[in-house]
């Protein structure tokens, strides 16, 4: 059976096991067209997919912190007529590896700065939920549990109350609020390049990967 280096495994969803793109992008254009604002571009989602839609509104849009929380609360309720996981793939082979890290005994949760009631229908949707002992997620605010130093936090902290080793963790992401997020709770960071995120992202990273084979032998031997 193999063997892995870390006692558990957290990963950031959008962009790391989820290409949730299509979908944002057709949100974004119908709540910011209504709340009076130009539609990003598919280049400029970039910026977007990663932080909390709260903060989102705020630092793309310019909106004051009262008008975010009205569009936040617009665009979820567009996400939630959806359903959540419409216009959702899994990036090829990463869903893989997870239920392969569960077969080799490897403890693992979710440390999504997307809400948590999301990050549930997608774990359930995708069949992931029997290879995550715990699902974290921003609250549906996304301000109470939103940064992802505190998600990070949150997920060890389940994780432990719920009987892992959390002594050698790793998180695996695709964005610099990952590494930030990894690295202030003192956890090493795999950055995954095929997520949405500018290459400097990652130069945080205690590692960088470009294919998933290359993330498998970090995480298995």
């Amino acid at each position: 059976m193999p063997h892995s280096p870390y006692s558990c495994v957290l990963w950031d969803v959008d962009g790391t096991i989820v290409d949730a793109s299509v979908g944002i992008l057709r949100r974004l254009d119908i709540a910011l067209t209504h709340f009076g604002h130009p539609a990003p571009t598919r280049e400029e989602l970039v910026h977007w997919i990663g932080p909390p839609m709260f903060q989102s509104f705020q630092d793309q849009a310019g909106m004051t912190p009262e008008q975010s929380s009205e569009a936040v609360a617009f665009y979820r309720t567009l996400g939630k007529a959806d359903g959540y996981t419409t216009d959702v793939a899994t990036y090829p082979g990463v869903t893989d590896l997870i239920h392969e890290l569960h077969a080799a005994g490897i403890p693992q949760a979710t440390a999504s700065s997307k809400p948590e009631n999301q990050v549930d229908a997608l774990v359930d949707h995708f069949g992931l939920r029997p290879a995550f002992l715990t699902t974290v997620g921003a609250t549906p605010d996304e301000a109470t549990l939103a940064s992802k130093t505190d998600i990070v936090a949150e997920a060890l902290r389940r994780l432990r109350e719920l009987g892992a080793d959390t002594s050698r963790p790793v998180l695996v992401g695709d964005r610099h609020h990952d590494v930030e997020g990894g690295n202030a709770n003192g956890v090493p960071v795999i950055f995954v390049e095929w997520g949405f995120s500018d290459f400097h992202e990652g130069d945080d990273a205690a590692y960088r990967v470009a294919t998933v084979a290359e993330l498998r032998a970090l995480l298995l031997n």
